[in-house]
């Protein structure tokens, strides 16, 4: 929003008294300067917003917006880029969009829209998730905010969503990417009988918050297990992207540009290694290209990188997998009905 409407905005929210107005015209305000840098202007509407009461009365308790808001998020230096993920075509579309929505985010308002900034991710881990996250935060150049879970969850009534708020004050002046991962943690169904109502009350909360922040804040959520979301958090997100399981042409690109990095490549073919390597995810294919490097480099010159493929190739086999145990759970099951 222009300034000139910011200041249209706040001036006519404070002429009809009306507070959540004047909050949200004074956030968006805050953010701009805090974008300019203009931080002795950013301490004094800080300062200005504390004394703006929050509707309804009993919710008031939250303070100014300050550091100490920051306890629940941990701030990390965006460092992956958008384009050096192997993502699915869909995934990478959706991503050059949401980017190019608050790039060019004038001219979507100066038509009367706002630029979607609330994502859902799912699939299995170890794909991309967060680093897709942490790549829409690279190329829009925000810091991005990695929630803690530690806490944010209390264990007392009405801790979580007192958190929650100062979570939300703290984000809600300043232009971010937001990531919360295992998002299924506080995104439960709340129709499921096994929860406790407190949780009910959170997930209340949190779609209510999600509803109030505004386009500059953009809200990245990542579950593994989608079908335990709230009905109602799916509709809060306008961006929802899977992230599957790698193809075996996707493994070998990724595969290749992690080797391209490595001082030795090896003369074992690519596509050899990816087969032997089976149907792994992206973060199983990182762990590989590591243990491979320590091995030579703890080989002093004597390990070469083949040898040292070779070897962890054949302890891969070997590795222990959550589809492993399932298997064999299956079959000492089978084996014990048969017996009965």
């Amino acid at each position: 929003m222009a300034r000139s409407d910011l200041l249209i905005s706040l001036v006519s929210a404070g002429v009809s008294g009306n507070q959540a107005k004047v909050r949200s015209a004074t956030e968006a305000l805050i953010a701009e300067e805090r974008a300019k840098n203009h931080s002795h202007v950013v301490k004094r509407l800080e300062k200005a917003l504390a004394t703006v009461p929050v509707s309804p009365p009993a919710l008031t308790t939250s303070k100014n917006v300050s550091g100490d808001n920051k306890e629940a998020i941990l701030e990390v230096e965006a460092r992956i880029s958008l384009n050096s993920l192997v993502l699915p075509l869909p995934v990478r579309e959706n991503g050059r969009q949401l980017v190019e929505e608050h790039i060019r985010a004038d001219v979507l308002r100066a038509h009367g829209y706002e630029p979607r900034h609330r994502v859902l991710l799912s699939g299995p881990p170890g794909n991309g998730k967060t680093s897709f996250a942490e790549g829409v935060a690279e190329a829009l150049g925000l810091p991005f905010f990695v929630v803690r879970y530690d806490a944010l969850i209390g264990s007392y009534l009405g801790e979580t969503n007192t958190r929650l708020r100062k979570l939300f004050d703290y984000v809600r002046t300043r232009p971010c990417v937001l990531f919360f991962d295992e998002f299924d943690a506080i995104g439960k169904e709340r129709g499921d009988s096994h929860e406790t109502g407190e949780i009910k009350r959170v997930v209340s909360f949190l779609l209510m918050q999600l509803d109030q922040l505004p386009s500059y804040v953009v809200v990245i959520a990542a579950t593994n297990h989608a079908e335990l979301l709230d009905k109602a958090v799916w509709r809060r997100f306008q961006v929802r992207v899977g992230l599957p399981m790698p193809s075996a042409t996707q493994r070998k690109e990724f595969f290749a540009n992690v080797v391209e990095k490595w001082p030795d490549k090896p003369n074992t073919s690519l596509n050899t290694i990816s087969k032997k390597l089976g149907n792994v995810s992206f973060s199983e294919v990182i762990d590989f290209c590591q243990n491979v490097r320590r091995r030579q480099i703890l080989g002093l010159g004597e390990v070469t990188v083949d040898s040292a493929l070779k070897t962890e190739l054949d302890l891969w086999t070997t590795r222990v997998t959550p589809r492993a145990i399932n298997d064999k759970r299956s079959e000492q099951t089978t084996s014990s009905s048969s017996s009965k």
